[in-house]
């Protein structure tokens, strides 16, 4: 079953245990919002706070806003009674569990067993997703096959922070490096995980900024990961979410130039031609892939192209 396309340009985190944040992420325009029972919570509020999630998942007004969470890692106590708590009380209002630290396939496989058992003894008339957290240094040793682990699997995530703990990386508070570093400490990591995460048919999502009262900053970590081919990053932050959006869709003029660039090719096509141009650049086969991504990722945001002024 191919996973279900859904926008994922800004995933808001918000404590599960803070009922008071609930609302306001909810309203936020956030594409997904996840209430977050793993490091967000203290420990001895992690049980409590299944019950405040749920619950909002359930009654909370979320328009198409994605409602998920982020459970705790399968290697703490806490895993299976957030996956069963939640999912019992929240049934149909749960569309995302994000799992954190995955290390090999066999994290997904446990999560994705455990929700097929639930999902039948609760009658529960949808499939619930999954996402992962890339965030140890073995996770991104098995990368590939953690991304072909489950058909359930919507979205791998790469999470800095952890992971500079894990490579033993000397960083700052905002996963930047302490000293003077050419281009982007993490761009292996980051390239790998698009690479798997385009190979298996999924999303790649960037990871998180700290630093939310530096919007400038963020909006240039969200167009570099653009760029780079993520389809969203993580916001801390409801002041993060419209940034994120911006960053993450394809402006007016990119649908516009990428609807000509179909046109003058199929023109083309229709008298014998394989390739023809645009603007004084060559279109052959390889623009139209580009453009029909732009097209596509137009079509799930529901956007349109108008000519650009001149």
């Amino acid at each position: 079953m191919a996973p279900t396309p859904r926008p994922r340009r800004s995933e808001l985190a918000t404590p599960a245990s803070n009922e008071d944040m609930f609302a306001k992420a909810a309203a936020s325009g956030a594409d997904l919002v996840f209430l977050d029972l793993e490091d967000a919570c203290a420990p001895a509020e992690r049980e409590k706070a299944r019950g405040k999630a749920a619950r909002a998942l359930r009654d909370l007004d979320w328009g198409r806003t994605a409602r998920a969470i982020r459970m705790n890692g399968i290697d703490t106590h806490w895993a299976y009674g957030d996956v069963i708590e939640v999912v019992t009380i929240a049934r149909e209002a749960l569309d995302v569990i994000i799992v954190p630290k995955v290390r090999r396939a066999r994290d997904v496989w446990w999560v994705d067993t455990l929700l097929t058992q639930l999902e039948e003894t609760l009658g529960l008339r949808k499939r619930i997703a999954l996402e992962v957290l890339i965030e140890e240094t073995e996770g991104l040793q098995h990368v590939d096959e953690i991304a072909a682990a489950s058909d359930r699997l919507e979205a791998i995530i790469f999470g800095a922070g952890d992971f500079s703990a894990s490579q033993g990386a000397r960083v700052d508070t905002n996963f930047d490096p302490l000293v003077e570093f050419p281009g982007d400490i993490w761009h292996y990591a980051r390239a790998r995980i698009v690479v798997a995460a385009r190979t298996a048919g999924v999303d790649a999502i960037d990871a998180p900024f700290p630093n939310y009262k530096d919007p400038a900053a963020y909006r240039v970590a969200c167009e570099r990961a653009a760029a780079m081919g993520f389809l969203g990053k993580w916001a801390i932050h409801p002041s993060q979410v419209e940034i994120a959006n911006t960053a993450f869709s394809p402006t007016p003029e990119e649908i516009a130039h990428a609807e000509r660039l179909v046109a003058t090719y199929r023109a083309a096509e229709s008298a014998g031609k394989g390739a023809s141009g645009l603007d004084g650049m060559l279109v052959d086969a390889a623009h139209l892939r580009h453009a029909a991504t732009v097209a596509n990722r137009a079509e799930l945001l529901g956007l349109s192209g108008k000519e650009p002024s001149p």
